[in-house]
């Protein structure tokens, strides 16, 4: 069975720092492109930043380019994002995702994770 535990979370004052884990397990992680995505309250789900199943490759949101870094962990099966000069318009429910395809996005997500609440105040 596939889990993904995110981790992470809480109230940040803008430009704070966060760093969010996703922990997985039941999937070969090195078979997995993983990406993060989040919700805001009363909007769609959107793409936030994904990592090649090797980790040579990282894409970008533009609104997060510079501010957000994604990385991972082969050996302790853990994805990261790392959150930095955070706005209240970061202000969402962050998921985790994992995809056995090349390319990361809603519609490719095989597995979610439960997601991590994370809110930035002003």
């Amino acid at each position: 069975q596939v889990q993904l535990v995110e981790s992470g979370g809480g109230l940040v004052q803008a430009g704070g720092s966060l760093r969010l884990s996703c922990a997985a397990s039941g999937v070969t992680f090195s078979s997995a492109a993983m990406g993060w995505f989040r919700q805001a309250p009363w909007k769609e789900r959107e793409f936030v930043a994904s990592i090649s199943r090797s980790g040579g490759s990282t894409y970008y949101q533009d609104s997060v380019k510079g501010r957000f870094t994604i990385s991972r962990d082969s050996a302790k099966n853990t994805v990261y994002l790392q959150m930095n000069s955070l706005k209240p318009e970061d202000t969402a429910v962050y998921y985790c995702g994992a995809t056995r395809s090349a390319l990361v996005r809603l519609t490719t997500i095989d597995y979610w994770g439960q997601g991590t609440q994370v809110t930035v105040s002003s």
